[in-house]
């Protein structure tokens, strides 16, 4: 499942922690919005991941769940880029 997270983390150190948090599951596509491509197991990961970095009363994250049709319909407008789903190999 594709999953679109957003935030806003008022605190510059607690900040860069949840970026690299995020960074280990999927894609930077605007300072402060990943794009990620994660099974349910993973989902729960990072979640708890998260969660130990989040002070509940100062920050806020979104996570959007992307359905598979939804892909099909993103537009771009502007420099930035549409993701793509990358190829993997599990030898």
């Amino acid at each position: 499942m594709r999953f679109l997270i957003t935030y806003d983390i008022p605190d510059t150190k607690r900040r860069n922690k949840i970026a690299k948090i995020l960074l280990d599951f999927g894609d930077r596509i605007q300072y402060s919005v990943f794009e990620a491509d994660l099974s349910e197991d993973l989902y729960e990961k990072m979640k708890r991941r998260l969660n130990v970095q989040l002070l509940e009363d100062k920050d806020n994250l979104i996570i959007y769940r992307l359905c598979k049709d939804c892909k099909s319909k993103i537009e771009q407008l502007g420099s930035g880029q549409v993701l793509e789903d990358k190829d993997f190999y599990i030898i």
